[in-house]
């Protein structure tokens, strides 16, 4: 056994959590169809969303550990929705009158208000697809039109006719009364119209594999429940596609979470083995409210890859998925400069450290090397002060702290300078807020400046502090451009002019000098901007100069 699974075994890393579960289910045989599956699924009512990447993202994670400690091979399937009948028209695409006449139509039997493909559905799903791939998830791909209208589904609806009474059963227990009066678990599709008709069934034909019904016009209709004439209601669905698939795992979000019994009790009254669940949280968008695909609040997939990478997404999503968290653009520089501070980590730890790193649940233990040798955070306030447009007046400055840094030996670096600019235009410039300095603060400032500018001032500065603080380490090495020296500088001055707790001395320095209340580690700073840049810089704050 390799250490790494010899660790897996016993790491509490959330996805070994769920694959030991999952092994433990065939421990004793393997599946009869020969792999393991999961499943995902997406409801194409909207344009794809950041929570459904997360859905994916989290179940290849479980899959990738569960592949660490099982032989049995595995599969995973992006089931899309999108027979479903468009209840109401998006309000974040374009062309939404034309639509209206559409309503509960299939979401595939919609036209595209975008004009590119097929359908709205064809649409929807493309989008998800391409997403999907430019992180290079395995996975297959099903739409439930094709699963329907192929017949890949016909055996599991003849099953659900000789089992209605069963299956009604379990959902009336679920409905209110007035909803229980019109039920069925089936849903025909109009052979005229093309809607998908919400209508109580008149007779339920278990030899013939038919049902009867009544139009919203009181037209008798007798259509076979299969060949894609008919589909389910999405409760029974999920758990009729899980018999019909064999489903061993599947995730889904917290509000899913009363029906989970329901879905696995009618893949067992249809044959199949309820599959293991993982209940997450929801995301929530900037103002606490769930994040919907059809309102479009919250981050879009194609947003965050505008300011950040694919990875500082996924090691947003590995983190706590059982605890609510908001989604909104400022999360995305804390992301980033975590993923790249576990992937530094990761060469240097142990089996059963790496197991429980992020980033190996993220690369499926294929885990990459970081060139950010400049933190996001520290990029974003680089662009600030720059007044950098655009990246390559980034690599001015960054040059000449990491001069064996370039484009192209740095990759990641130079697309986070990039996005840094457009971040920092787009969300920090906004909000800059500057403000003048205390009496405190000013003199301080005026003997960081000083300190900057002088190595007999600065380790003056350095053994002064060192005295109060009855420390009798020798003094440092002069180095300007080390960022270890003028941290230690900066560190002397907050004490030496009575800053008990230094966070209000680099708090007075963002705000002054960087026009925000947090900012990053100040010697780094300087060191990258440039030990004369930010001596100008304090004499422009506190002469009042700086503006937005």
């Amino acid at each position: 056994m390799s250490d790494l699974r010899e660790a897996a075994l016993s790491s509490k890393a959330w996805p070994f959590e769920e694959a030991r579960k999952l092994a433990k289910r065939y421990e004793k045989n393997p599946p009869e169809k020969g792999y393991v599956l999961f499943e995902t699924g997406y409801g194409p009512s909207g344009l794809p969303h950041i929570g459904t990447f997360g859905e994916v993202a989290r179940t290849t994670m479980v899959r990738r550990a569960f592949e660490v400690i099982s032989d049995i091979p595995t599969r995973l399937i992006c089931f899309s929705d999108d027979l479903d009948g468009m209840r109401k028209v998006p309000g974040n695409v374009p062309n939404q009158e034309a639509l209206a006449e559409h309503l509960q139509k299939p979401l595939t039997s919609v036209p595209d208000p975008f004009g590119t493909h097929d359908s709205f559905g064809a649409h929807n799903n493309a989008m998800l697809r391409r997403f999907l791939d430019t992180f290079g998830f395995e996975y297959e791909f099903y739409s439930a039109t094709e699963f329907y209208k192929s017949g890949q589904f016909d055996e599991v609806l003849l099953r659900a006719v000789e089992n209605y009474d069963a299956i009604m059963a379990v959902m009336l227990k679920s409905l209110r009364e007035e909803r229980a009066q019109t039920y069925s678990i089936f849903l025909p599709i109009h052979p005229e119209t093309g809607r998908v008709l919400y209508v109580p069934m008149k007779e339920v034909n278990a030899k013939d594999g038919t049902v009867t019904f009544d139009d919203e016009d009181g037209r008798e209709w007798t259509l076979p429940v299969t060949g894609g004439n008919v589909k389910f209601q999405w409760k029974p669905d999920f758990g009729a596609r899980w018999a019909a698939l064999g489903v061993d795992f599947e995730m889904f979000g917290k509000d899913h979470s009363t029906n989970a019994a329901i879905y696995g009790r009618i893949c067992e009254l249809l044959g199949g083995p309820r599959p293991l669940n993982y209940t997450f949280e929801l995301f929530l968008d900037d103002k606490g409210q769930k994040i919907s695909k059809s309102s479009g609040n919250g981050i879009s997939i194609d947003e965050w890859l505008t300011y950040a990478s694919a990875e500082s997404l996924s090691y947003f999503m590995y983190q706590k998925p059982r605890t609510a968290k908001r989604m909104h653009f400022d999360v995305i520089p804390k992301a980033v400069d975590e993923y790249h501070q576990q992937l530094r980590a990761y060469p240097t730890q142990d089996a059963k450290a790496k197991v429980n790193n992020p980033v190996f649940h993220i690369h499926g233990g294929d885990v990459p090397a970081s060139d950010m040798v400049v933190p996001f955070a520290m990029l974003l306030n680089l662009a600030s002060v720059a007044h950098a447009e655009d990246k390559d007046a980034m690599w001015g400055f960054i040059k000449r702290y990491a001069p064996e840094a370039d484009a192209a030996t740095h990759p990641n670096l130079d697309q986070a300078a990039g996005f840094a600019v457009r971040y920092y235009n787009d969300f920090v410039k906004p909000n800059k807020q500057y403000r003048a300095p205390t009496d405190q603060e000013r003199a301080a400032m005026q003997d960081l400046a000083a300190a900057f500018g002088s190595a007999e001032v600065a380790l003056a500065q350095i053994a002064k502090k060192n005295a109060e603080m009855g420390n009798d380490d020798p003094l440092p090495e002069v180095d300007f451009g080390s960022d270890e020296f003028l941290q230690s500088i900066v560190f002397a001055v907050g004490k030496n002019h009575g800053f008990g707790n230094l966070r209000e001395w680099f708090k007075a320095l963002y705000e002054v000098l960087l026009g925000a209340s947090q900012g990053p580690r100040f010697g780094s700073f300087a060191a990258l901007y440039g030990v004369d840049e930010t001596i100008k810089l304090i004499e422009q704050g506190l002469a009042g100069e700086l503006t937005v």
